[in-house]
């Protein structure tokens, strides 16, 4: 079919909440996407930070075919394969910062530091199918725990400028209020202070702390164009979170499965340890999936009944998560991510047309000169053979595959700045 008739046909039955670009994509592979002319994208948006793994990675589709024959769906009433394994790992990862410093505090004996990630607190995990219903999740949590330690305390601080997603919940702990307008009233209980305004958020908790159940952040805000939490900042939301009895969520749902670096989740770089993470994007590389994690004692607050899904967590969404983290185990993807990332903002800011490059990882955004329009270079991009996308009027975003290698980055860069030399 023809992108003209697929266009007339999305026109006419699927509802408008987004603003397709012209192209039809239909198979991928790797680093690339192909539309039906077999013309190739480089993909340095990858599904918006999903497909981890790039297109079609061989393990996730061998994986998914074999359980797409073999058991689809059954619901949370009963055990399935693997979910128990699939938690493990999760947990493992979660606390992979901390087995490595309670390592090297200890002795050099082998056997004490291979115990060092099991003798930590286990993190229990709820599957959810995507970030917002996972970010629900830990909303509710966070006020169950808060009830269940016998304290009255609701309200939720997040920051300015923060994404956690577009179900109601999660849209009124989105610190952006062009976003929430048009849909108030939302749900009560949340309050925002500006990221890395420490003083701010001292503030709130000193004339509000009893009020206060969580703290919610990203520790690299995406959707508002890669903005990172200061070090010294996210310290002090967890230690004023818990000299309360709050608790610290991390949303790693763009942040965390390596996209940050060679650490599974960006607030390993930070020297803090969340109640709560919420994982999705590219966890499953590209399956839908969401996960809601919670240390051990937070996570048995919740009893049968109070939380629920029929999806989450079926075999097909299982057996593509433990794909994708097993082949992050048994290769050396991960080893390169941050060298990648670097080169890549290196090599951004060397363009003239470039005033400000962020990120880490290769999670990154750059600010073009106010003359120039990001959605128009996007639109350039496309037909160039690019895709990547803007997260303002002057704000590129770059969430490539992790497989991504110097040569992508090499080939984006020439490419990028012909875009740019011509529309300046």
């Amino acid at each position: 079919m023809s992108l003209e008739k697929q266009q007339q046909l999305e026109k006419s039955y699927v509802m408008p909440t987004f603003a397709r670009k012209a192209v039809e994509l239909v198979y991928g592979g790797g680093m690339y996407a192909f539309d039906a002319d077999n013309k190739p994208y480089l993909d340095f948006l990858a599904g918006i930070g999903v497909a981890s793994l790039g297109h079609c990675y061989p393990t996730v589709t061998e994986a998914l075919c074999v359980q797409a024959a073999k058991l689809i769906h059954v619901g949370n009433f009963y055990y399935i394969e693997h979910r128990g394994e699939v938690a493990e790992m999760l947990s493992n990862l979660l606390n992979e910062e901390a087995a490595v410093n309670q390592s090297t505090n200890q002795s050099a004996n082998q056997s004490a530091n291979q115990s060092a990630n099991q003798s930590l607190s286990p993190w229990k995990t709820f599957f959810a199918n995507s970030g917002a219903e996972a970010n629900e999740c830990a909303i509710k949590l966070a006020r169950l725990y808060a009830k269940r330690q016998g304290r009255n305390a609701r309200d939720i601080i997040t920051l300015q400028g923060g994404f956690h997603g577009r179900t109601l919940g999660a849209l009124a702990a989105t610190g952006q209020s062009a976003k929430q307008a048009d849909f108030e009233p939302l749900p009560a209980g949340f309050a925002t202070v500006p990221i890395n305004d420490i003083e701010k958020l001292e503030k709130v908790f000193k004339h509000g702390s009893s009020l206060i159940c969580a703290v919610m952040l990203e520790c690299v805000q995406g959707e508002s164009g890669v903005h990172p939490c200061s070090a010294e900042f996210l310290r002090s939301a967890q230690r004023l979170a818990h000299e309360c009895g709050a608790l610290l969520i991390c949303d790693e749902i763009q942040t965390g499965i390596y996209r940050c670096g060679e650490k599974p989740f960006a607030f390993q770089n930070f020297g803090i340890k969340p109640d709560i993470v919420t994982i999705a994007k590219g966890v499953a590389s590209g399956f839908p999936v969401g996960m809601c994690a919670a240390r051990g004692e937070v996570a048995d607050k919740f009893t049968p009944g109070d939380h629920g899904t029929t999806f989450g967590g079926s075999s097909l969404a299982i057996a593509a998560t433990k794909a994708t983290l097993e082949t992050f185990a048994k290769t050396d993807i991960t080893k390169h991510i941050e060298e990648t990332g670097s080169y890549l903002r290196s090599a951004l800011s060397a363009l003239p047309q470039v005033r400000e490059v962020r990120g880490m990882g290769l999670m990154n955004a750059c600010d073009l000169n106010e003359s120039l329009s990001a959605p128009e270079i996007v639109e350039a991009g496309i037909a160039a053979g690019l895709l990547f996308n803007a997260t303002g009027p002057h704000t590129l975003r770059f969430l490539p595959p992790l497989i991504c290698e110097k040569k992508h980055v090499d080939e984006l860069i020439e490419k990028l700045k012909g875009i740019l030399d011509k529309a300046s």
